[in-house]
């Protein structure tokens, strides 16, 4: 029996650590071909060697904030693997702090990733899913963006990061509005506290409230979510799985 993505082609970005790394071996692991998007091409490559090499998997170097590379991350797929039928819009930054004072680099860098990135991968791959979605080997195609908790509930220190993860929100049930009767489904992922590199990328002062917060906690890891996204990707084409809202078991909001 074959695997349920065999056939098919995935880009996923954000895909050299964390939930984009382990959402392209559960991919892989359904039988997908896989492009793995992101700036860090060592551990691409390091990535499409445990995939099973250049037959598996494609590096695709690229930074998704410039819409022209994130418009050739989606040629470069398609014209070495050959369609496009699953996107996954993982990469992400969270910046956080209190708004009064903020550093404007950070809102901007959480701005362009976050949603425009998103936006440009999304804008240059649908053709492709449209296409892929009209006949085999699975007559349907599939957006994933990866939102958060936050893009739910709104929390003081976190203003810009809430921001971007409700435009995430917004813009996916516009899509999946748009979209669904041509069989190209949009799922959107919530996670809660995931140990990721998420995280370290914020000032001292932050991570410090952060170890407080979650600290006591057992967090999931980026496999837990990877999990949600396959099992979403590979349900009947009569489902469409829209939201998946995943926290710890302790964390409590």
């Amino acid at each position: 029996m074959g695997q349920k993505l065999d056939g098919t082609v995935a880009l996923v970005t954000g895909a050299s650590s964390g939930i984009g790394e382990a959402t392209a071996a559960v991919l892989a692991d359904e039988g997908a071909k896989v492009a793995l998007v992101a700036r860090r091409r060592d551990r691409l490559e390091a990535l499409a060697e445990r995939l099973g090499g250049a037959e598996r998997a494609l590096v695709v170097e690229a930074d998704i904030t410039d819409a022209d590379a994130a418009r050739q991350a989606v040629g470069t797929t398609v014209a070495e693997l050959g369609r496009l039928d699953t996107l996954v819009n993982n990469a992400g930054v969270m910046l956080l702090g209190p708004i009064v004072g903020a550093p404007l680099e950070e809102w901007q860098r959480m701005v362009e990733l976050n949603l425009l990135g998103l936006l440009y991968c999304t804008h240059a791959a649908l053709p492709h899913l449209l296409r892929a979605a009209e006949g085999e080997p699975r007559a349907v195609a599939d957006v994933v963006n990866v939102s958060s908790v936050a893009g739910r509930v709104a929390r003081a220190n976190s203003g810009v990061y809430n921001a971007t993860k409700h435009g995430v929100g917004a813009f996916s049930e516009s899509l999946r509005q748009e979209v669904t009767a041509r069989h190209v489904r949009v799922t959107l992922i919530e996670p809660g506290a995931t140990a990721t590199e998420l995280a370290f990328q914020n000032r001292p002062e932050i991570l410090e409230g952060m170890a407080q917060t979650f600290g006591g906690i057992e967090i999931m890891q980026a496999g837990d979510i990877a999990e949600a996204i396959r099992y979403a990707v590979t349900q009947p084409r009569r489902v469409s799985v829209n939201e998946i809202l995943v926290r710890p078991t302790e964390q409590e909001r």
